[in-house]
């Protein structure tokens, strides 16, 4: 009996694993009989689980969607990282989903064996709140998502950048997160054009539409869409050299508010916006690498300025012996 119990779960990791099998194959695979497999795969379905037969030659075992949560077979590798990724559930922007995570998590955990659970605790990370983007709601997420997968249109109210309500209806293509946000590059039909939209500010309405043919997103590319629609908000913009190539890590980092394009071997040019040009030195200001500003020239006195600031401060600090170390706080280790 413990060594059918061992087969029929090697059986469901298998199946688990591509999308079809051929019974001749299971059965190479498990070192028995097709009519053993065939058995096996009764007692399967006798569990509840949804295992379609192909007919014919051909025919081969597939298994299927639907009937109840089975157990998940994981490796520990897996194991470990589901429960790192329920812990990193728990504290998301998306409004009821972190308790839900939280659950499934204890319930994780108290199936795991002492070993995994030791390397899941060791992972413990304590999250500091601070004020962030709006929570999304989990239902409209899923909504979206769900009609992105099956590419059906939706329709939906949207409340605008100035508390204005319409209602859209689009092809919805792909979701993007930025800054933290949730975003939805569609085709809004209406308009006849690209849009992107906040999740935040949408409200779905039910049921689906009719299926649509996907089309190609501007560029290829929906996270470098939605950076090109949230900077095209602000009013203020800027154009600077980096004295870094394209690839480099330095010149990555800045995507998250900016667009990168390649120069030379050895410097490529950013775009980006902000909403004043105090803003827009303050952004340069976290760069690690040299620049050169193209435009605008206002923005030479903010920068000027900013030095200036920087060197008073600096000034301030020059031969002052270091004091000790102050209590109540912590300091990164850069090391």
């Amino acid at each position: 009996m413990k060594e059918t119990s061992a087969r029929l779960l090697r059986l469901l990791g298998l199946l688990s694993t591509r999308p079809d099998w051929p019974g001749a194959e299971l059965a190479a695979r498990l070192g028995v009989s097709t009519r053993t497999v065939r058995r096996d795969i009764d007692r399967l379905r006798a569990l509840d689980y949804p295992i379609d037969v192909g007919m014919g030659p051909a025919g081969g075992y597939r298994l299927g969607a639907g009937g109840r949560l089975p157990p998940l077979l994981l490796d520990d590798d897996e194991a470990v990282a589901v429960a790192v990724g329920l812990r990193t559930a728990a504290g998301s922007g998306v409004a009821g989903i972190g308790e839900t995570a939280l659950g499934a998590l204890l319930k994780l955990r108290q199936l795991l064996p002492d070993r995994l659970r030791r390397r899941m605790d060791a992972l413990e990370v304590s999250a500091v709140a601070a004020p962030g983007p709006p929570a999304v709601d989990a239902g409209e997420l899923t909504s979206v998502a769900a009609a992105c997968r099956d590419q059906r249109c939706l329709r939906f109210d949207y409340r605008g950048h100035y508390a204005d309500v319409s209602v859209r209806v689009t092809e919805p293509h792909e979701l993007v997160t930025w800054g933290g946000r949730w975003y939805l590059v569609a085709w809004d039909l209406e308009r006849g054009d690209w849009r992107t939209f906040r999740v935040d500010r949408m409200r779905c309405r039910p049921p689906s539409g009719p299926r649509f043919t996907p089309r190609a997103i501007p560029g290829g590319d929906a996270a470098a869409f939605v950076t090109r629609g949230v900077a095209d908000v602000w009013p203020y913009r800027a154009t600077v050299r980096l004295h870094a190539p394209a690839d480099s890590e330095s010149a990555r980092r800045t995507t998250v508010y900016g667009r990168i394009e390649p120069v030379d071997a050895r410097s490529c040019r950013l775009r980006f916006t902000a909403d004043s040009l105090h803003s827009l030195a303050f952004l340069l200001g976290a760069l690690d690498v040299d620049f050169e500003v193209e435009d605008p020239p206002e923005l030479a006195d903010q920068l000027v300025a900013a030095a200036e600031r920087f060197r008073r401060a600096a000034s301030k600090l020059a031969g002052r012996p270091a004091g000790p170390e102050r209590t109540g706080g912590a300091r990164e280790d850069a090391g």
